[in-house]
């Protein structure tokens, strides 16, 4: 989608009217703050709903779509079919086939990375498609404040806008430094272990190197310098106690959410399982990794 198209809804010119025809017949000024006060009182997030000025080819666009649909070339659009009977469809959320978008993609992979003891894939394709997005969306909004011809309503939608943008990059930065907190904790075991690495980006994979060599360094000079030499490394294994080099525990118990029928699963004590769309459970990580990995369910 055109950036043009998103920002349809904040249409300048003379489609926004000044003036509004009363009840009586005459014309009472439509100032920013009667457009307010005769909002609609249905609208669930409390928005007044969009003039003229931001409909665009299809239909209305209320101010609250703004963020969802417009901002990050994100939303599905609201175009409908013709002929059809737009009042009685259900919502997209009561939908059973309903498709993703990029901005319901990149909180999901977010959840999973957050409540997934191990480090999981980059989504490096689509981390350069919102980050992308969100620079051309930056500049567009900053291009129509600083347009002396916005009216007060185009400008409050403008700030709505730039508000879902700055929602959005706190999505990405949160993704981002989970992945770094995950790096840094594993940097030593990512560094020994190449079907790691290819999880990871090549500046991921190299701030993970330079990490480990700066843990070791600080250990050396710290404390190791002074033991025996067989004392000095940070790899031993002796039994019974935990491995001085820290490893994800895919053993660790995560609830998982089924988005479709599931295969069947494993537990660890041999009994099956078998996860039915939208069922939740708690299950150890190494069962569902894979279900996790192909979309087919996601961490809660």
């Amino acid at each position: 989608m055109d950036d043009e198209d998103f920002f349809t809804s904040l249409g300048r010119g003379s489609s926004s009217t000044s003036n509004a025809r009363g009840r009586g017949g005459g014309t009472t000024t439509n100032s920013f703050q009667d457009r307010l006060r005769r909002a609609s009182r249905h609208d669930p997030d409390g928005l007044p709903a969009a003039g003229p000025s931001s409909r665009d080819a299809d239909g209305d666009v209320r101010i609250r779509d703004a963020g969802a649909d417009h901002v990050n070339g994100l939303g599905r659009g609201h175009a409908a079919e013709d002929g059809g009977d737009d009042d009685e469809e259900l919502p997209d959320f009561l939908r059973e086939d309903v498709s993703e978008t990029p901005l319901q993609q990149l909180v999901r992979h977010w959840m999973n990375e957050r409540h997934a003891p191990d480090i999981l894939p980059v989504q490096e394709a689509l981390l350069s498609e919102l980050l992308d997005h969100i620079r051309r969306q930056s500049e567009t909004v900053q291009l129509l404040r600083g347009d002396p011809s916005s009216s007060e309503d185009e400008h409050f939608r403008i700030m709505l806008v730039q508000t879902e943008v700055e929602r959005v990059k706190f999505v990405v930065r949160s993704y981002l430094r989970t992945r770094l907190f995950k790096i840094e904790k594993y940097a030593r075991h990512i560094m020994t272990q190449p079907e790691m690495q290819e999880k990871l980006l090549e500046n991921e994979v190299e701030h993970a190197r330079r990490y480990a060599n700066l843990t070791d360094q600080h250990f050396y000079h710290a404390v190791l310098q002074s033991l025996p030499d067989s004392q000095q490394t940070l790899d031993d294994a002796p039994p019974f106690v935990p491995p001085m080099v820290a490893e994800p525990d895919r053993s660790r118990p995560v609830f998982v959410h089924a988005r479709e029928d599931c295969p069947r699963i494993t537990l660890p004590d041999g009994t099956p399982h078998e996860m039915k769309k939208g069922h939740i459970s708690l299950t150890p990580y190494a069962v569902v990794d894979q279900l996790v990995a192909r979309g087919e369910a996601e961490l809660v």
